[in-house]
Formats: C-alpha cells, structure tokens, sequence
C-alpha cells in the first residue's frame, strides 16, 4: 500500500507471479520459484535479486537488479532475515548450513561483509533478528544429531562468533562414541545424491549392523541434520545406525532438486532412495537382512514403492499415515490439493501416476519383507483407506505373515493425540524394526 495515515492503495510490483518480494529499507529483495529473462538477461529459479523500489516501481524490467544468490547444483538459498544493517542470507551448501551477510555500502550498492559455517561440520544453525529495526543483535539455534538445540545471542556483524549462550537443552540419550558422516550415493541417471549416516565409531563394516534409513523427497521439504531423542534412545543407543537421504522431490537444493521429481519423473525420487540402501550395503554398513525403512504421508508412498519396487532390498519396512492408491488420492480428503505435485490420475497423467501406486503394484508372485502400516482413523489428510486397502491386498495375496497393520482410532495425520500414545507409537515402530533387523 501506499501513502500513510490508512488511507494508501495497493499497488502491483511488476515481478512475475511466481516471485515473492520482501522490503529491505528503499529497495526490494525479490525471490523467484522459476526463471525469469527480463532486461535482456535471465535469472535462474532460487535466485534472489534486489532492486531500487523507486526504479522497480517506475521502470518494471528495466529496472537495473542486482544478483544477492544465485544457486548452483549443490548450494542453495533456505532463507533470509535482516537486521538494522544487514542482510543474512541462509544457505545450504551440499545440506550443510552456511551464512552470508551482506551489507549495503555508503555509494548504496550491495557487498558481502561476511560469511560463517559450512565447511565440513554436520550441523543445522538458524538466525533471526531480535529487532530488525532497532539493531543488529541475533537470536541463532544450532544443532546436530548429536547435539540438542542450544540458543545464542550473536550479532550479525560478527556471526562466525559463538556469541553468548542462553539456553541448550540437556541430553535426551547417551551419544558418547557416535560420529555422524555425510555421503553421496550415485542414482540411476548418475545424480549425487547426498545422505547423512550416524553410527558408533567402532561400528563393523561387516553388513551386521542394523540400519534405519529414512527420507520423504517431496514438496520441497529439505531434510536437514537434526537432533532426535526418539532416534537417539529407542534406536542409536541400542547400537544401530541412522540413514537420512537427501533425495530428489525435498529441498535440499532449492526448487530445482524439488522439480525434478514431480509428476511424470517421481521415479527419480525412488532411484534416488534405492542408489543410497545399495551403497550402505555395499560399503558393509549393513546387509539387505538388517536394514529398514521408514516413512510417513508422501515418505509413506515413498517406502510403499520401495516395497513392491524393490522388496529385495529391505529387511523391514514402516509404512505410516501413507498414500498408496495414486488412482484415488486427488477424491480423498485434502489429495486434490497434491496434483500440482503428483498428477491428475483421471487424466492422461495416470499413465505414469500407475507405476508408482503401490496399491497396483502389489504382486501375488512377490516374496516382500516384514511389513508394519499404520495410519490413523481421524487423519485429516492422508485418508485411512490407503493403508486399509493395501493391507487388504496384501492379505488377498497370501501376504499375512508378513504384513502387519495398526490403527490407532485418534491423533490427525500425526498419528497420535497426546504424548502417552505418541511413545505408544514410538515404542510399537521401533520395537518391530530392532525385532526384525537384529535377528
């Protein structure tokens, strides 16, 4: 709006509609979902550029931009926040968290006054300004897999200092003699795709460890290093070791690496997953006998599809809150919403979307591994039917003994409704998971 006093209009920015602007004193940061040619030159998606509002405003495309992040295959922009007198640029640079300061000079042109984080450290840091306006001061998170949350006061004139500390939380599990490691998987069309392993030092390489390898891969929803007491006492502590892939579908690498696997080409997102399991095997971290999966809603489709893509490569699989029936999905709850990501099945989209619905692909000829669904009877996104349904094929299929299904009547898409049923749950997983893998 313009003006003061209320009584301003609203006025369009003459920016595509896929970007989104941001104020930052007189100019504008603007940030784009897709690529964008105007002033004769072509900004790519996840770029974030910044021009004077006055000359925006007046001139549209003409308008001079000035280029603040341009991302590459392997470093992306997660966020940004500002202070009185700067600007912090978050970045993923191959999912390890990275900050770039920039200021804005006494000629008025944008520079980089600083960088911190990145290099080889695994660990997740988050800044916001206290008072963007009145300071420079920071309030910045940091974390690990090893490591809870510990809050900070920094001042964004100096974020490669450790500033002061205010408040960490205690240990949740016991992680003395754990080390966690970043790797890179080959998929089948020869991206690198990276992954996070936490294990015990001392670990064998001899295939005995049992292994829980974990993703989602859709909705650009980046998975970074994070610290999990659930993971840390029910599974690490017990001498298993803990797999995150950072697969095609998520945002690890800005909108890019998440549309590269929508729709027709969600197999990419699959290959990704298998190209990870086969090299934990094949580096002896573990064997095809003792590692499990686990997903949940679209990371439910993913391990659904591992299931019947690839039943020969899991020891145990955790299915929860799933879509599974991709013929469906779009007349379920909120599954119309999906179809910018998936499809539109009563198109001519189902002729892909059938390839990956785990529910058609249920093979009565198929020797599949131990399998525990569970969903929810009051999910309000991920309708129940889903795994219903496929655990009914199953059984159709002569796959009881190995098949196995628990619905807990409450709880949403969460799956539980109060923290008493949410350990229920948590012990009910892994129980079955240590049980299956450690035979």
């Amino acid at each position: 709006p313009g003006g003061g006093g209320g009584g301003g209009e609203f006025v369009e920015v003459p920016v595509p509609d896929h970007a989104s602007v941001s104020p930052f004193g007189d100019k504008l940061l603007i940030s784009l979902r897709e690529k964008w040619a105007t002033g004769g030159k072509e900004y790519v998606a996840g770029s974030l550029l910044s021009a004077d509002r006055e000359e925006l405003m007046s001139k549209g495309g003409d308008a001079e931009l000035t280029t603040l992040f341009t991302p590459t295959e392997r470093c992306s922009l997660d966020g940004w926040d500002r202070t009185k007198g700067f600007l912090v640029l978050s970045l993923l640079d191959n999912v390890i968290a990275k900050n770039q300061v920039w200021k804005i000079d006494e000629g008025g042109k944008w520079v980089v006054h600083s960088e911190a984080g990145g290099g080889e450290e695994i660990r997740t840091v988050s800044v916001s300004a206290v008072d963007p306006y009145e300071g420079d001061a920071m309030w910045q998170t940091s974390y690990s897999y090893l490591e809870p949350p510990t809050l900070s006061l920094v001042d964004a004139s100096n974020l490669g200092d450790a500033g002061e500390v205010l408040k960490s939380l205690p240990d949740q599990f016991d992680s003395k003699g754990l080390v966690a490691s970043q790797g890179f998987a080959t998929s089948a069309d020869g991206v690198k795709v990276p992954y996070f392993l936490v294990r015990r030092k001392d670990a064998p390489t001899d295939g005995s460890t049992p292994t829980l390898l974990y993703s989602y891969g859709g909705f650009e929803v980046p998975l970074l290093p994070g610290y999990s007491a659930e993971v840390g006492a029910s599974w690490l502590e017990k001498g298993g070791a803990y797999v995150v892939a950072n697969i095609r579908g998520g945002g690890e690498f800005g909108p890019s690496w998440h549309q590269a696997a929508l729709k027709e080409q969600r197999q990419r997102a699959y290959d990704d997953f298998y190209a990870v399991a086969e090299q934990l095997v094949k580096e002896g971290v573990t064997s095809r006998e003792r590692l499990g999966i686990r997903g949940g809603s679209n990371g439910g489709l993913l391990v659904g599809n591992a299931l019947v893509q690839r039943p020969e490569l899991w020891g145990a699989v955790v299915c929860s809150v799933p879509l599974l029936d991709m013929r469906r999905y779009h007349l379920l709850l909120a599954g119309a919403s999906w179809m910018a990501e998936y499809g539109d099945p009563d198109t001519k989209d189902w002729s892909y979307l059938q390839g990956y619905s785990p529910y058609h692909q249920v093979d009565p000829s198929t020797a599949y591994p131990q399998v525990l669904f569970t969903t929810s009877t009051k999910d309000d996104r991920v309708h129940p039917a889903h795994a219903r349904k496929m655990v009914k094929r199953m059984l159709e299929c002569d796959k009881g003994p190995t098949s196995h299904y628990y619905e807990n009547i409450e709880g949403g898409h969460g799956g539980a409704a109060d923290s008493k049923q949410a350990a229920f749950m948590t012990t009910l997983v892994y129980k079955f998971l240590w049980d299956t893998l450690s035979k």
